[in-house]
């Protein structure tokens, strides 16, 4: 009874206000009165007044683990700098499966400091991410410019190997890979991170995971 108490005060409420806005056009008005009609068979058809509140709680977040970028950035690319702060806001988006959010953090980034090759290898392998492992042309474009500023420096070669591995072309990445290990110095801290992909490839064909490596 209550529920219905409240539904007509409702409805009565409504038609007042409404009132002197429509009170001069007789079909306003018809049409006013049927809404109000029609509000009040809705709910003595699906209205449950005495059916106990239970307010629905919020949805869960699906807490989506970091990529082999996450990963790897700080070995390879260090800690605190401009680029560490995009790259570590960029992340908190892919981990929230915002792809799309995270590749276009790393591009706000760009525009403060567009010749940080650090960025552009991360823009390329956030549009790796964003493409389901796929290399798109602006991905291999963010690859190529990395490289372009700075030719010298591991990374840019390291994450283009990594993307092209998530694509599925195994054999591409580990040439680079091991073209990569034979330049580094030997007390290169990031050798570990290379050898431990190349491993994991040999491994992954051992098992038979992935194929084998092509005959030259």
């Amino acid at each position: 009874m209550t529920g219905w108490i409240l539904m007509l005060v409702l409805a009565l409420a409504t038609g007042a206000g409404l009132w002197r806005f429509v009170r001069r056009d007789k079909g306003a008005v018809q049409f006013l009165g049927a809404a109000l009609l029609l509000a009040l068979a809705g709910y003595a058809w699906q209205g449950r007044p005495a059916l106990e509140g239970r307010p629905k709680p919020p949805p869960q977040r699906q807490q989506i683990p970091d990529s082999a970028f996450a990963e790897t950035r700080e070995d390879m690319l260090g800690r605190f700098d401009r680029a560490w702060y995009w790259l570590n806001m960029s992340e908190g988006f892919a981990r929230r499966g915002d792809t799309q959010g995270a590749a276009q953090v790393i591009s706000a980034g760009l525009r403060d400091s567009p010749n940080d090759p650090d960025l552009w290898a991360g823009l390329g392998s956030a549009l790796v991410t964003h493409a389901d492992g796929m290399m798109t042309p602006a991905a291999e474009l963010a690859f190529r410019r990395a490289r372009a500023i700075a030719p010298e420096h591991p990374a840019p070669r390291f994450y283009y190997g990594l993307a092209l591995a998530q694509g599925g072309q195994f054999d591409q990445a580990e040439q680079i890979w091991r073209e990569l290990l034979s330049q580094a110095p030997p007390d290169a801290d990031y050798r570990r991170i290379i050898e431990e992909r190349l491993a994991a490839l040999q491994q992954a064909r051992s098992m038979g995971q992935i194929p084998p490596a092509a005959t030259p």
